[in-house]
């Protein structure tokens, strides 16, 4: 039987099929926080989203659409996003054949519907935000910042350097919050490698990561670098333990390195 605790039970495929997919769940993995979903639309087709119980975070990975909400409709290019809390709805409506992620997480009465364009003229600060130092610096993004009203989510895009590594020095968060990588734009017969540890200073498993794929982070270490040429692009979706560890810099860096 598959051990879900085990790192190398953490990695899961994404449909590319038209529909609605669950992709990570408290049912399924070693996650008790964190939801992964997926949707896939072709041209002219529509999607009603709505959750009893879970805050998501929806952003446009491939594609365009057009959303409706009671607030309005407005367009979303690719990575732009939308927060949405639980009992509410929203309808989505494909411009082009469109795939977009959500995280998702449970409700508790914090939180308010948002929509962010995906913008990185924003100067650097709270939405914005370069990580690291070269060779391994980051373009990161917020689709939901601490600064945001959410119940347990932070979430975010990261871009990295061709070939280069993320996340680096390795850092865990095991006491505060769960994660989830969601990868993106990885060349066809391309991956990156996300590397598992539960222990500083060892890798314990690597799983090549190809776009569509997600790798959980229920607890310990998750350095990813890209293959020669390759950048480690991915949607990164964060539940909190609680909510005073709703915060985004709670990260410990492994003492090895």
């Amino acid at each position: 039987m598959k051990d879900l605790k085990h790192p190398s039970s953490w990695k899961y495929s994404s449909s590319i099929d038209e529909g609605f997919f669950e992709v990570v769940t408290p049912e399924n993995s070693a996650c008790k926080l964190t939801w992964v979903f997926r949707l896939n639309l072709k041209k002219g087709k529509s999607y009603s989203l709505s959750d009893k119980k879970l805050e998501l975070n929806g952003v446009v990975i491939k594609g365009s659409v057009s959303i409706r909400h009671s607030s309005g409709e407005r367009g979303l290019d690719k990575f732009d996003s939308f927060y949405l809390p639980a009992k509410d709805q929203l309808t989505i409506m494909a411009k082009d054949d469109c795939s977009l992620f959500f995280g998702g997480s449970l409700y508790e009465r914090r939180g308010e519907y948002f929509v962010r364009e995906y913008d990185l003229s924003i100067p650097l600060g709270g939405i914005h935000q370069i990580h690291g130092t070269p060779p391994f610096s980051r373009e990161v993004f917020m689709t939901v910042s601490e600064k945001d009203v959410a119940s347990r989510l932070i979430c975010g895009i990261t871009v990295g350097e061709p070939g280069a590594w993320t996340s680096w020095p390795p850092h865990q968060h095991t006491l505060d919050l769960e994660e989830a990588y969601c990868y993106f734009d990885i060349p066809d017969r391309s991956s990156v490698l996300h590397c598992c540890s539960r222990q500083p200073g060892k890798i314990e498993f690597v799983h090549p990561a190809s776009a569509g794929d997600c790798v959980i982070v229920p607890e310990g270490y998750h350095p990813t670098v890209g293959i020669p040429g390759v950048k480690s692009c991915y949607f990164w979706v964060m539940a909190a333990h609680s909510s005073q560890s709703r915060r985004y810099d709670l990260a410990v860096n492994d003492p090895i390195y």
